[in-house]
């Protein structure tokens, strides 16, 4: 048999807990003279729309039983999917038996990701681990010589322009039955991971088995760089995020446009109040808030309007047409958030190679992952929820006590510095950062760069002055410490936790800076 052999489509197995566009489907497989045999309510719904159907029960000469757990796992059933009609052994076995060969499988599963994630009782969930469903996915698919295997109604389209064509050729099963075993897995290792934070309690623990399962959303020009391939996949348990953006205009996203979309979708729902990231190369060229999504974008801007040329903006708030107008005014790749007004859509629209993105409401995973040579490294990721996080937890061990503004500064400073990359040091004034050291191998470079930035970035400003100073880690000598008091640093929020904790304090007593320690740490790499 060659990968062009059409097969015809004589007997259809056909049960579906999603029935979109059964009915429709029913009709195409009836008009074709093909014989549906179907299951519960699947069977019900097509004899509704007047189609003649065979009952499984029928076709197995056993009822459906123990709420319907049982109904498809039968040889009559199974023999169907799986006889090698190349073998004349199992078709003189049919025969004895009595049995007669599927040529096509319609089946989709349990809603089981969607009912965990629905906070169903866990009697609830069980109930929605397919059994029969996959057993006879997985039987099509193996048998893809002979039959052909759909699991979604995103297929119907190809059974209906098979039908017009005489059937599925070899190449066309391969295919489906590839998709099928992904679709399988994916299921399986959405119950596994359920079951292992659910029976084991893993809550606080490293699951002792990982089984990621992503499927291709679409290929990309090219990777990081033009003489990579890559591509954009969607895992199957994670919650809806940036690969699920609606892209409402522009060029298609390349790599780097996803991974500095990630950073700044990331950075900018830390906030609750309007805000806006605009990042380039993973890091933030500015990060603010305002009293409206305009005041937080042109916060944001002044940072480093030299960097933003070319960046990546998000908001955490629906976009209005004045935003639009600002954002449209700077060169920018891509620009995302909840939702835009007309106004605003109508404003980008005059720059026709600007990415605009709609996203849902960042949700962190429940693990991230890192792939090392010869495995992965997993984590909880790094949530702004640890009692460190809390202002009215900081230990205040030098300087006097700040005024409610300069606390509301310290408190943004800290959010803002965990989305900077490690070595990081992060100035802000207003609720907006005015600099914004990033990436040094120590924290003496990145104290310099974070006050130099500041007072070179915008004209004859010297901004350092009379700011505030995050740390995502601690100081390991005082001398990165001076270089921000120096400036005029009037106060300082890190983790602590250096050898060397008590020369800093001191050096922060001596300069009448107010310095606080976090206890916690946010490296970010």
């Amino acid at each position: 048999m060659t990968t062009t052999t059409v097969l015809p489509i004589r007997r259809a197995l056909v049960s579906c807990y999603d029935k979109t566009g059964l009915v429709e489907l029913g009709l195409a497989l009836v008009k074709a003279g093909i014989e549906i045999v179907s299951t519960g309510s699947t069977a019900a719904q097509l004899v509704e729309a007047s189609l003649p159907v065979t009952a499984v029960e029928t076709v197995t000469g056993f009822p459906e039983s123990f709420d319907g757990r049982v109904k498809t796992l039968h040889p009559a059933i199974h023999a169907g999917l799986l006889a090698n009609r190349s073998l004349a052994s199992h078709c003189d076995q049919l025969d004895a038996l009595g049995m007669a060969a599927f040529d096509l499988l319609v089946v989709n599963l349990y809603p089981f990701s969607q009912t965990v994630a629905s906070g169903a009782a866990v009697e609830d969930c069980i109930e929605q681990i397919d059994i029969g469903g996959p057993a006879m996915v997985r039987a099509a698919a193996k048998n893809h010589a002979w039959v052909a295997v759909i699991t979604s109604p995103d297929q119907y389209d190809q059974v209906r322009q098979a039908l017009t064509t005489g059937g599925f050729s070899l190449d066309q099963r391969q295919t489906l039955a590839a998709q099928a075993f992904a679709k399988t897995a994916a299921y399986d290792q959405a119950v596994a991971a359920w079951m292992t934070r659910t029976v084991e309690q893993e809550a606080d623990v490293c699951p002792k088995a990982i089984t990621v399962s992503c499927s291709k959303i679409t290929d990309l020009r090219y990777g990081e760089n033009s003489h990579q391939a890559a591509a954009l996949y969607q895992e199957e348990t994670a919650p809806p995020g940036l690969a699920q953006a609606e892209v409402l205009q522009g060029k298609a996203m390349s790599f780097n446009n996803y991974t500095d979309s990630e950073a700044a979708y990331r950075a900018v729902y830390d906030f609750e109040a309007p805000g806006i990231a605009i990042i380039k190369h993973a890091n933030p060229c500015g990060i603010a808030l305002g009293s409206d999504l305009l005041q937080a974008y042109q916060r944001a801007l002044a940072c480093d309007p030299v960097s933003a040329f070319g960046g990546v903006v998000a908001a955490n708030r629906p976009v209005d047409a004045e935003t639009a107008k600002a954002v449209s005014a700077i060169f920018t790749e891509v620009f995302l958030a909840p939702a835009y007004s007309a106004e605003a859509l109508a404003i980008l629209a005059t720059k026709k190679n600007l990415r605009v993105l709609v996203v849902p409401p960042y949700q962190s995973r429940r693990w991230e992952m890192k792939p090392i040579s010869g495995g992965l490294l997993l984590q909880e990721p790094d949530l702004i929820d640890a009692a460190g996080d809390q202002l009215g937890n900081w230990r205040l061990v030098a300087g006097p006590e700040p005024d409610e503004l300069t606390q509301a500064d310290l408190v943004f400073a800290w959010r803002a510095v965990r989305c900077v990359k490690s070595n990081a040091i992060l100035l802000a004034h207003d609720l907006a950062s005015v600099g914004i050291g990033m990436g040094q191998v120590n924290r003496v470079d990145a104290c310099r760069l974070a006050v130099d930035r500041a007072n070179t970035l915008a004209e004859g400003q010297l901004r350092a002055r009379g700011s505030v100073a995050a740390s995502d880690a601690f100081f390991p000598f005082s001398d990165g410490p001076q270089i921000l008091f120096q400036a005029g640093i009037k106060a300082v929020v890190q983790p602590g936790g250096s050898l060397r904790d008590q020369e800093t304090i001191a050096a922060a007593a001596d300069a009448g800076v107010t310095l606080y320690l976090t206890d916690t740490r946010h490296f970010y790499h």
